[in-house]
């Protein structure tokens, strides 16, 4: 029996004591060390994509390799490994085989359709837990496994050349690192964008060239009369005026790149997509070797994840900090303590 922290009826997240079963030839056994809290797992505890009860929550997590199965060659004992949101595509579709595995239509997802990284123990599919450089933080590397790969992918299907101007809406535990990741990977000059004053001295800490609050000013129209429209937006924010404003910001050519989940549609001028050539895209976490690359921006310092350790007990206070936008940087679970 392991502690784990799972999903309940009442939409609230409940550690339990949980049977680990026998690990298969293709799995390994990892002994989770930490796992990062998402907005993500905030919407599957409150069964926005349905009901999951008694699954085991998490896709930050990061464990070392405690077995592995006859048929695993991918992984050895004492390996660091992720637990990601994309925990096993078919490996044989259009989409496995063509570097776009995490549209795979029979993929699985950690902490949603299989069992997460949220508990003292885990089973992966070996072949789809990528391995954690030296010189990375367990810690660091949780948030890179989910928030930092997801904003590295947007940022490069975004097509940005050294020295465009993008816009990043929505600062808190992506939009931070999307932020590093254009400025110190990419070499971009960052809009910031959000409607707390908080997040955006945090921009300004990590090199945003352009501050703006929507609450104070038009987005679009400061950044058209600024910069003259920025090359490519990445919307992390849920909320469907944030991508409309992206929108409104971008140049002829534009590219808007949504990773945020908001319920709401959004407002699009077809005249202005088709006279200016905008494009709106989806961009959702990254691949596995997506996630090799963000890692070791990590491990070389260019990024650093801004990580605060908490005890897995305090779950659901997390998520009621996260409710209330309270939330700087991304909280951690630590699993090393078993006390």
């Amino acid at each position: 029996m392991v502690r784990a922290i799972v999903a309940t009826e009442d939409k609230r997240a409940q550690v339990i004591d949980k049977e680990i079963r026998p690990i298969k030839a293709n799995e390994a056994l990892l002994d989770m060390e930490v796992c990062g809290v998402c907005h993500t797992d905030l919407h599957v505890k409150n069964q926005d994509f349905g009901d999951v009860t008694g699954r085991t929550l998490g896709h930050e997590g990061i464990g070392i390799v405690k077995e592995v199965g006859a048929d695993v060659t991918s992984l050895k004992v004492g390996d660091r490994a992720s637990v990601a949101w994309f925990f096993e595509g078919c490996g044989h579709c259009e989409y496995c085989t063509t570097g776009r595995e995490t549209f795979c239509r029979q993929v699985k997802n950690a902490g949603y359709t299989a069992d997460g990284g949220m508990a003292d123990q885990c089973i992966v599919t070996a072949d789809y837990a990528v391995k954690v450089p030296d010189g990375l933080s367990s810690e660091a590397a949780s948030s890179i496994t989910c928030a930092g790969v997801t904003c590295y992918k947007a940022i490069k299907v975004a097509n940005c050349k050294p020295g465009d101007w993008i816009l990043i809406s929505g600062l808190g535990g992506l939009g931070n690192l999307a932020l590093q990741y254009a400025k110190n990977v990419f070499n971009l000059k960052v809009i910031a964008v959000d409607i707390n004053d908080g997040q955006l001295e945090f921009a300004k800490k990590y090199g945003a060239d352009l501050t703006i609050n929507p609450l104070h000013e038009n987005v679009g129209e400061r950044v058209q009369a600024e910069v003259g429209g920025a090359q490519a937006a990445v919307i992390t924010a849920v909320a469907k005026s944030a991508f409309n404003q992206a929108v409104d910001s971008l140049k002829a050519g534009g590219r808007a790149v949504a990773v945020g989940l908001p319920s709401e549609a959004m407002d699009l001028s077809i005249p202005r997509l088709v006279l200016d050539g905008i494009e709106v895209i989806g961009s959702l976490v990254g691949t596995r070797q997506d996630l090799v690359e963000a890692f070791q921006f990590g491990a070389e310092g260019k990024v650093v994840p801004q990580c605060e350790l908490r005890r897995p007990e305090e779950i659901n206070d997390i998520f009621d900090e996260m409710n209330a936008g309270e939330i700087r940087g991304r909280m951690v679970l630590d699993f090393r303590n078993k006390d």
